[in-house]
């Protein structure tokens, strides 16, 4: 277990949180933060908080990062005035404010935090268990999307640059291969084969971007099915997670990385790739939840690329593990031995299956 569990008494006394200090777990399958569960105890009431430790090798300097995720979360309360109180504050999340009268504890020795209240009654899900789920997941996306198509305060920041920039992802790949600092590459015959042939697939958002084809607009960028909650007891999505990577993007990353993480029906680091199967009763599912989330903002090209955009996210995903894994393993935690590996080959596999069932997934997407 990581040593920052052990610094989360100390860092509840910087936040202002009524109550003392009960416990802490570690909570979630994030990759990049640490995340624990604290309990505070409150005139003999329970309360709970999430406390993120941030990895500082991502986020070396995270207050841009934190005025992005507060510019965002305070228009989305104010798209959301209509709701009450209570219903607002599970649909959004809440920073709490630190006792220095910010939302970040930036300490030289214990590292750098956040908090939020915890939404009770509400969960998430790694393998979803239904296409309701995925529906739900989709809409919810889509919506925060559309609420913030009118943002119109300070500009947000590109907190990590070139995200999704999937040439220059397949770009690293290609010089983690030639360095390959570990001897890792010769396992990786196939993948390494897989990546050279779909190189084009790296170049078609970003030259349709170039192009003026597609618009730019404010997205998560980090839409795995995980960063979700769903109501416990009606499954209804309620409020999008992890806002790090909210940022200007494009609709098809969006749409392209719920794909990715919705339609692969087995485990993100299975060891057997064979057994991924894209789910169509999933994607169809995507495809409707996002369109009237999006509530018609998406341009018929953007409609058109929907599946493709499935196939390329899953395609620069793979890239990204792959080439942490000849790297070293420095960016993606890893729980066990060439977990890294396992997660890129999950990818590829997906990609091949998406590319298989082309034209009966096709059939799910309205025509423009």
């Amino acid at each position: 277990m990581s040593e920052a569990i052990g610094f989360v008494p100390q860092i509840f006394q910087r936040f202002v949180i009524d109550g003392t200090y009960h416990s802490a777990r570690p909570y979630g399958s994030g990759h990049i933060n640490e995340t624990f569960l604290v309990t505070a105890q409150a005139n003999g009431v329970a309360r709970h908080y999430i406390f993120q430790h941030l990895n500082a090798s991502i986020f070396p300097d995270p207050h841009p990062v934190m005025r992005n995720i507060q510019h965002v979360t305070d228009h989305l309360r104010k798209k959301l005035a209509h709701l009450s109180s209570g219903e607002r504050d599970r649909r959004v999340l809440t920073l709490i404010p630190t006792r220095e009268g910010g939302v970040l504890v930036d300490d030289p020795l214990l590292g750098n935090w956040r908090a939020y209240r915890f939404i009770e009654d509400a969960q998430t899900f790694d393998i979803l268990e239904t296409p309701q789920q995925a529906f739900e997941a989709a809409l919810a996306f889509g919506t925060f999307q559309h609420l913030l198509s009118d943002y119109d305060g300070p500009p947000l920041v590109e907190t990590t640059p070139d995200f999704h920039h999937t040439v220059k992802r397949f770009q690293a790949f290609q010089a983690a291969v030639n360095a390959d600092p570990l001897g890792r590459a010769c396992t990786m015959a196939a993948e390494i084969d897989f990546a050279l042939r779909h190189e084009p697939l790296a170049h078609t958002l970003i030259d349709l971007k170039a192009s003026g084809a597609i618009p730019e607009r404010i997205t998560h960028n980090d839409t795995k099915l995980n960063n979700v909650l769903l109501d416990a007891k009606t499954g209804q999505g309620l409020c999008v997670l992890d806002l790090d990577t909210v940022m200007p993007g494009l609709s098809l990353y969006d749409f392209g990385d719920m794909v990715r993480s919705a339609c692969n029906p087995v485990a993100e680091d299975c060891p057997d790739p064979s057994r991924v199967i894209a789910r169509g009763d999933v994607f169809e599912a995507l495809v409707a939840g996002y369109l009237k989330g999006t509530a018609g903002a998406l341009r018929p090209i953007e409609k058109d690329h929907l599946l493709l955009s499935g196939q390329l996210l899953s395609f620069e995903c793979g890239l990204r593990f792959l080439t942490d894994h000849l790297s070293g393993d420095t960016y993606f935690r890893i729980h066990r031995p060439s977990q890294n590996l396992d997660r890129g080959r999950t990818q590829f596999a997906l990609v091949a299956s998406l590319e298989a069932q082309c034209n009966d997934f096709l059939r799910f997407i309205p025509r423009s």
